[in-house]
């Protein structure tokens, strides 16, 4: 395209001295082609136009390429993002029930009663941190023991079946255990840190004398 609008750049040049020629009667007896010489160079002209105009798009079109490119790039959720929140979750039951320092002791040393006792005050604090962050329900409403069917196309993590079975279902048996499940979690967000590291599940205390 280049080549192209270099050459008509040269026949319009030579056809406007023509031209001028033909007005300062340097060529004689040309007056009869001056009007083919009139519509010569505007077609030329305008071919050239048209050629520069096409010939700039391609280099619109890389300018906004490049500035696409430029565009700022979304910064990648932390690779232990998902980790994080556990870990925060977990810091949730430790400040509400001290479920790590339960489970963490060495309850041999205790009395049955002294476990009990603290295991209430677990149970009371972690049962309270699961309500307000999940929806928890029974699978199942029937109490446990009673005679329950088991629809055709039941999820399979809902249910766990067992003794002898066989056929296709409906299954029919007795509820053993009501099963859990949750409709909606909100766990605690967390912020990724500096050094990419987890966050801790408590902070260490010091007294400072």
């Amino acid at each position: 395209m280049r080549a192209v609008s270099i050459i008509a750049a040269f026949v319009l040049l030579a056809l406007t001295t023509l031209l001028i020629s033909i007005g300062l009667n340097y060529v004689p007896q040309a007056e009869a082609y001056e009007f083919h010489v009139k519509v010569a160079i505007v077609a030329i002209a305008a071919a050239l136009l048209i050629a520069i105009l096409f010939n700039r798009r391609p280099a619109a079109e890389t300018q906004d390429v490049k500035a696409e490119a430029a565009k700022p790039v979304p910064i990648p959720v932390a690779a232990n993002q998902a980790e994080a929140e556990v870990v925060s979750f977990l810091a949730t039951l430790q400040e509400k029930g001290r479920l790590v320092d339960f489970l963490m002791d060495d309850v041999t040393a205790y009395t049955d009663a002294q476990v009990g006792a603290a295991a209430r005050v677990v149970h009371a604090g972690c049962k309270a941190a699961l309500k307000e962050h999940f929806a928890i329900r029974h699978i199942r409403d029937e109490a446990e023991g009673a005679s329950v069917s088991v629809p055709a196309g039941y999820a399979a993590d809902e249910y766990r079946l067992v003794g002898k079975i066989s056929g296709e279902p409906p299954f029919s048996g007795r509820l053993v255990h009501a099963g859990w499940k949750t409709d909606s979690v909100k766990l605690p967000r967390v912020l990724k840190t500096s050094d990419d590291r987890l966050p801790a599940i408590a902070p260490a205390e010091v007294e400072l004398k």
